[in-house]
C-alpha cells in the first residue's frame, strides 16, 4: 500500500518508472478534475451518510482516518519534516483547523437549514473570491478573457442548480443556512490561497499535518453536538461511508488539489471548482437514478468551456 501511494501521490522517483501516471501527475487538468470528481462523490456520500452519523462525529472520524492513513504510509518523513512544520505551526493550523475543518463543519451544518440549489449557488462564488484573495495578497491579475471564462463557468453552475429555470431562480429565498455556507466558502478560499504559501514538503506529507489540525479542531465540535443535539454513531454501513469518504474526498482528492494549485497556482485551480456540482449531478445520475436532462448537458458546457478559455489564457502568458 505505502509503494501505491507513492506511484500516485507524491515520490518523483517511482512516477519516473511510469511514464503515464508521471504525465498524469504533471498535468494540472487532469489531477484537478479527479480531484473535483472525488469531491463530487462527497455529495452522494453525504446524502447516504444521512441518519448513519451526525454530521460532527462524521467530520471527528473522517479527519482521524485521514491522519491514520497518511502517519502509517509517511509517518517517519512527517517526523523528519518537522523542524520545517514547526516553523509554521500557526500557519498549519489555519490552514488545517479552519481552511479544512470548518469548511466541512458549516457546510453540513448549512445543508440542514438550506436547499441544495443554494448551497450550489453559493459554493460556485469560491472561484470568485479565490481570484480576487489571489490578487489582493499576491498580485495575481487576471485579463478580460479570463474574467469570461470565471463568468461561463458561474452560469453553468446557476443553470445545473435553477435546472435552467429562471422561474425556479426567481423562487430563491436565502437563510441563515446560505450566509453560514458563504462563511464556509470563505474558509476554503482561504486555505486554497494559502497552499500558494507552503512550504517544500512532499503533498501527503503537507496533507497529514493538515489532518491532524482538522482532527485536532474537530473535537470540540463533536462535544459540543454531542452535549447539545447527541451523537449518532455509526454502524456498519455508516463506517463504510465514513471509510470512503476518508480515504477518497479527505486524502487522495486534497493531495490532487496540492499539486493543482502547485502547478498552476491557487486563482486557476480554485475555478475548477466549479466542476463539484457538475460531477455530483451525474454520479447521481450514475448511481441514484437521477434522470440527466438538456441542462445538465448546457451546465457542463458552460463550465468546461470556461475552464477551457481560462486555462487557454493562462498557457499564451506562460
Amino acid at each position: 500500500m505505502k509503494y501505491l501511494a507513492q506511484i500516485f501521490l507524491c515520490s518523483t522517483d517511482p512516477l519516473m518508472a511510469f511514464p503515464l501516471l508521471s504525465r498524469i501527475y504533471a498535468n494540472a487538468p487532469i489531477v484537478l478534475c479527479l480531484a473535483t470528481f472525488g469531491w463530487g462523490t462527497n455529495t452522494v456520500a453525504s446524502r447516504l451518510a444521512v441518519g448513519e452519523v451526525s454530521p460532527m462525529m462524521l467530520i471527528f472520524l473522517r479527519w482521524g482516518l485521514v491522519v491514520i492513513f497518511v502517519f502509517s504510509l509517511h509517518g517517519k518523513e512527517m517526523i523528519k519534516e518537522w523542524p520545517t512544520i514547526r516553523k509554521r505551526l500557526k500557519w498549519v493550523f489555519l490552514m488545517g483547523g479552519f481552511g479544512l475543518s470548518m469548511f466541512n463543519a458549516l457546510f453540513y451544518i448549512a445543508a440542514h437549514s438550506t436547499t441544495a440549489v443554494n448551497l450550489g449557488i453559493i459554493q460556485s462564488t469560491m472561484p470568485g473570491m479565490i481570484l480576487l484573495g489571489s490578487f489582493f495578497i499576491f498580485g495575481s491579475r487576471i485579463n478580460t478573457l479570463q474574467t469570461f471564462g470565471l463568468l461561463m463557468t458561474f452560469i453553468g453552475v446557476v443553470v445545473m442548480v435553477s435546472k435552467g429555470s429562471i422561474e425556479n431562480l426567481m423562487l430563491l429565498a436565502f437563510s441563515t443556512g446560505d450566509l453560514l455556507m458563504f462563511i464556509a466558502c470563505f474558509f476554503y478560499a482561504g486555505y486554497t490561497i494559502g497552499l500558494k504559501d507552503r512550504p517544500k514538503v512532499s503533498g501527503l506529507v503537507m496533507l497529514g499535518y493538515f489532518a491532524v489540525a482538522a482532527f485536532v479542531m474537530t473535537i470540540p465540535l463533536m462535544v459540543i453536538e454531542n452535549a447539545v443535539y447527541g451523537a449518532t454513531m455509526p454502524g456498519t454501513k455508516g463506517w463504510l461511508i465514513i471509510l470512503y469518504i476518508a480515504l477518497i474526498p479527505s486524502f487522495i482528492a486534497q493531495v490532487f488539489f496540492m499539486r493543482g494549485v502547485d502547478l498552476i497556482g491557487s486563482g486557476a485551480a480554485g475555478l475548477y471548482a466549479n466542476l463539484v456540482p457538475v460531477f455530483s449531478a451525474i454520479i447521481a445520475v450514475m448511481l441514484l437514478g437521477e434522470s440527466f436532462s438538456t441542462y445538465h448537458l448546457a451546465a457542463m458546457i458552460f463550465v468546461f468551456a470556461g475552464i477551457a478559455l481560462f486555462e487557454h489564457q493562462n498557457r499564451k502568458k506562460i
